[in-house]
């Protein structure tokens, strides 16, 4: 499993020099197929990082001591394996909420008070389209690949954070294991 080409428009210059953290306390899902991929690419980069990832209700990175994602390097503010992260990181800060009343896939943006990234894409209505494009990708690979019980458990998760931009029909394979 080779990753070819880039998944996300390189937001470094914005993300480098956020004081707030995303990485911190995140917890993205990481579903199998992501998980061998992150794998790979980690042996194929000798990247060395003993046990990754934790399950509790869905498999996630693991943290360090200090609550960060064993994949960030504080020194850089850079992320290990950035051609490979999980959806939920190339999404960010758009996140998503399943709404099974409606059948539908809400979308929501953080708020520019807890990532600046988020208050530049909403200023900017074309980075913020075309970020949501991207963004909708990942999520719907997310939600369709992650197990009912895993995916249940993220929905449990708030977001208090965020705010509804937009909601879409999802498949009901999918809301089925909502």
């Amino acid at each position: 499993m080779r990753f070819i080409g880039r998944r996300q428009e390189n937001f470094f210059h914005v993300c480098s020099s956020c004081r707030l953290g995303c990485c911190k306390g995140a917890r993205p899902p990481i579903t199998l197929n992501r998980r061998k991929v992150i794998e790979e690419y980690l042996r194929g980069n000798g990247i060395k990082i003993d046990n990754p990832f934790t399950e509790t209700g869905y498999t996630f990175p693991r943290e360090d001591a200090e609550g960060y994602c064993v994949f960030y390097k504080k020194q850089t503010k850079e992320c290990l394996i950035q051609d490979v992260k999980p959806e939920t990181c190339v999404a960010g800060p758009v996140t998503f909420d399943i709404n099974v009343k409606t059948g539908k896939i809400e979308w929501c943006l953080k708020k520019d008070e807890v990532c600046p990234l988020a208050g530049l894409l909403f200023k900017n209505k074309e980075s913020l389209r075309r970020h949501l494009q991207s963004a909708r990708k990942e999520i719907f690979t997310l939600v369709r690949e992650l197990e009912p019980e895993a995916l249940r458990t993220v929905l449990r998760i708030e977001e208090p954070e965020t705010f509804k931009i937009g909601e879409e029909g999802i498949e009901e394979s999918v809301l089925k294991k909502c």
